[in-house]
């Protein structure tokens, strides 16, 4: 039964969905699936969570019901489900009271397989009435991370869909999501799954991202010398505040970009056609504030630039992970300074919440700013944060050489000396002012002015004693211990730098004193290394020819003519991975036009003759 159930789920891939194999951990989580078990998938962004409950769908009897918090996704999900030919639907405040009677039909005769439905539509009897009666035997729950208090996103209508599953006669649950720490994992397993459920936790890393940070300076330079490497690319520029992003949008029209504008504050009307812009043309800048992204189920972002410092280390991998879904090479710049850290401590001290969660706001801001101040590579520091090791990814701005680094070993050991001589229990302001020599009340209260290291850092400023812990902490040399969270440790790897066995480097750009160096000159950006302008690469990374780059322009346009015409946004047709191949293979028959990527046997009947036409017309011979 095992074994015909994953071949039935390999021929879906391909029929359907045009796929030829699945990406890593999908097959487990299906065949978990409809073995009948309960089950939670947390998978990065791009890595295919959508399949996990579609195939599923197709595979079983009965009706699928999705929660989604944003109608936004649910509405693409659906119309890239009913491009390959599967009966999908959404039940949410937007349809029409014909488009409800219509859907609503379609369910009582058993003729949908998935339906996307806002918890706000489930706690109404009429809908749970109706799922019943439609066969509903999963729940598949998308952001599931909202349930969780921990979480960055916690939504408390997310905790009724336990009993809203037993209202509507669903005896099975699949919850996905891309980001949750062990703590929202557990509150994810505890209020929404049985006790025997199966977790699949794959690896948080996104190869395909460049990652790079950099201190910003004055004006937009930056950001704009990224956005020359993407001349006619998608892609996002995150800032801070409404006024930021208007004044930011109108800079870059100026410059010569379609940029548009998403805030809270605009008209709705408004702001809805801009994300409708966004999602059906190809080229177009967003500049938002982070009330955008949360549902954009666009595959062919580019690039995602923060001109300020995100609000957390799970924010800030949510807003990048949605550049480059479709496994394309894409990049990302985040732009900091100390005024938004700052700023960010202000925020959470002045939260609305306990002290418990104040504390976990100010540790996960913490790992976010080690991250901008690492001396090793991104990616590494990146993963460590959410519990996974990695080797350097030579695709980060410190493994490019952006960053000159000098030897600390010294220092180092002179800070972790006053970590450990006052038994991990003070926070880094308080061991700066130890290392400086400070008086203070603390300091006389607890004895500190009688350790050895009272005074033995004169020679840094504060500033650069804050940069020497930070970067402690992204080398993975000091950490909060596991059992007490507010106790510093030293790792294995930091007991060896304090020993003298082990050397340690810092960045030079955060140290001015002793350890200043003359550092590599910075490009605008801040890389030392040079990028290439914007151009069309395969998953492996290669260059198209001439040829190949002009077959695919005239592609994208047709696929373009074809999203207005049918008002969709333009991955519905198809993917640029999929126009990428189809400029690779050029395929000049039906037959061929089958064996592209993306190509299920819905889309090959429908557009096979389309593009083939565009083909044969861009290369006559």
């Amino acid at each position: 039964m095992r074994a015909k159930r994953a071949a039935d789920s390999v021929r879906l891939l391909r029929e359907v969905f045009g796929y030829e194999a699945f990406r890593p951990g999908q097959s487990e989580i299906i065949d978990a699936v409809m073995a009948g078990d309960d089950v939670l998938a947390v998978m990065p962004t791009g890595a295919g969570k959508s399949l996990c409950f579609q195939i599923p769908a197709l595979l079983a009897p009965g009706l699928t019901v999705v929660i989604s918090p944003l109608i936004a996704l649910m509405r693409d999900q659906v119309s890239q489900l009913r491009a390959n030919g599967v009966a999908a639907a959404a039940l949410n405040s937007v349809n029409s009271p014909a488009e409800d009677r219509e859907i609503t039909a379609a369910l009582r005769a058993r003729a949908v397989k998935l339906v996307y439905v806002a918890p706000e539509r489930l706690v109404r009897p009429d809908t749970q009435n109706l799922l019943r009666e439609a066969g509903a035997w999963l729940m598949a729950i998308d952001e599931a991370h909202c349930v969780s208090q921990w979480g960055h996103d916690f939504r408390p209508e997310y905790r009724t869909l336990p009993d809203l599953r037993e209202a509507c006669g669903i005896g099975q649950t699949l919850a996905v999501t891309a980001t949750a720490d062990a703590p929202t994992r557990n509150d994810i397993a505890r209020l929404l799954l049985s006790d025997d459920h199966k977790c699949f936790l794959h690896s948080f890393d996104r190869p395909n991202l460049r990652l790079a940070m950099a201190q910003r300076r004055a004006g937009n330079a930056q950001l704009l010398a990224r956005l020359a490497r993407h001349k006619g690319q998608s892609g996002i520029v995150y800032a801070a505040s409404r006024r930021s992003v208007d004044d930011l949008a109108a800079e870059l029209r100026a410059a010569g970009y379609q940029a548009l504008s998403y805030h809270a504050g605009m008209d709705k009307a408004l702001r809805s056609e801009h994300q409708d812009m966004f999602l059906r043309e190809d080229g177009i800048v967003m500049v938002a504030t982070v009330a955008f992204g949360m549902g954009i189920d666009k595959p062919d972002v580019r690039f995602v630039l923060h001109a300020n410092l995100p609000s957390s280390i799970e924010a800030y991998y949510q807003e990048i992970g949605r550049a480059g879904r479709d496994g394309l090479p894409a990049d990302t710049l985040t732009l900091y300074s100390a005024g938004d850290m700052q700023l960010r401590r202000r925020q959470i001290a002045e939260a609305d919440s306990d002290e418990a969660r104040k504390r976990i706001d100010h540790r996960k801001l913490d790992a976010l700013i080690a991250l901008c101040e690492t001396p090793r590579c991104r990616r590494q520091t990146l993963l460590a944060a959410f519990g996974e090791a990695a080797e350097p990814c030579g695709n980060c701005d410190v493994c490019a050489g952006a960053f000159t680094l000098v030897d600390g070993s010294l220092i180092a050991r002179k800070a972790m000396s006053a970590i450990v001589r006052t038994q991990g229990r003070f926070s880094p302001p308080h061991l700066t002012k130890l290392l400086k020599g400070q008086m203070t009340e603390a300091m006389t209260r607890h004895g500190h002015d009688l350790l050895p290291t009272f005074g033995v850092g004169r020679d840094l400023s504060e500033e650069e004693w804050r940069s020497v812990f930070t970067q402690l902490h992204a080398a993975g040399l000091v950490r909060h211990d596991a059992d007490d969270r507010d106790r510093l440790v030293l790792s294995g790897s930091g007991k060896a730098v304090l020993k003298g066995e082990l050397p340690v480097q810092f960045r030079s750009t955060a140290l001015q004193g002793k350890l200043r160096r003359r550092a590599a000159p910075m490009a605008e950006d801040g890389e030392t290394s040079p990028m290439p302008d914007a151009i069309d690469l395969t998953s492996d990374g290669q260059r198209l020819s001439v040829r190949q780059s002009g077959l695919l322009n005239a592609l994208k346009a047709r696929r373009a003519e074809l999203a207005r015409t049918q008002r969709v946004p333009a991955f519905v047709i198809f993917h640029d991975r999929t126009l990428i191949d189809m400029a690779i293979r050029a395929p000049r028959t039906e037959t061929d036009f089958a064996q592209v990527h993306g190509v299920g046997a819905a889309k090959c009947v429908q557009f096979a003759a389309i593009f083939i036409a565009v083909i044969k017309q861009a290369s006559p011979d």
